[in-house]
């Protein structure tokens, strides 16, 4: 949990997205797994920030760990599926960005521990 904690506060959100809202946000995201890496994308390290417009629609800007991932759509597709249960969103959105590139500072302690990185 505490791991959790840790990584929930790198992630940033907007003034819409109440701390309960990123928290369910996040735990939503953690059900979705990088498919090639078999860790979640949040434990990867992989989204930078929630945000959420007056509409309760969320945009999560994210990136991926190679600008070459073949299976970028199908990332967004389960980010999307993932927050299509969470209460109190109404729409999802993806934002895949490059800048800042992904670095392996971002990875949790379990996640390097399974990917055998330092």
């Amino acid at each position: 949990m505490e791991e959790l904690q840790e990584l929930m506060e790198q992630i940033e959100t907007n003034d819409n997205v109440t701390p309960e809202l990123k928290e369910k946000v996040v735990e939503a995201l953690t059900n979705v797994e990088d498919p090639e890496l078999g860790i979640d994308i949040v434990n990867l390290g992989l989204v930078y920030r929630i945000e959420m417009d007056e509409n309760k629609n969320v945009n999560v800007v994210m990136t991926l760990t190679s600008m070459g991932c073949p299976l970028a759509g199908m990332i967004v597709t389960l980010v999307k599926e993932a927050l299509d249960k969470v209460e109190d969103v109404h729409d999802a959105d993806v934002e895949i960005v490059w800048n800042p590139p992904w670095s392996k500072e971002r990875v949790s302690r379990m996640a390097k521990m399974v990917l055998r990185i330092s």
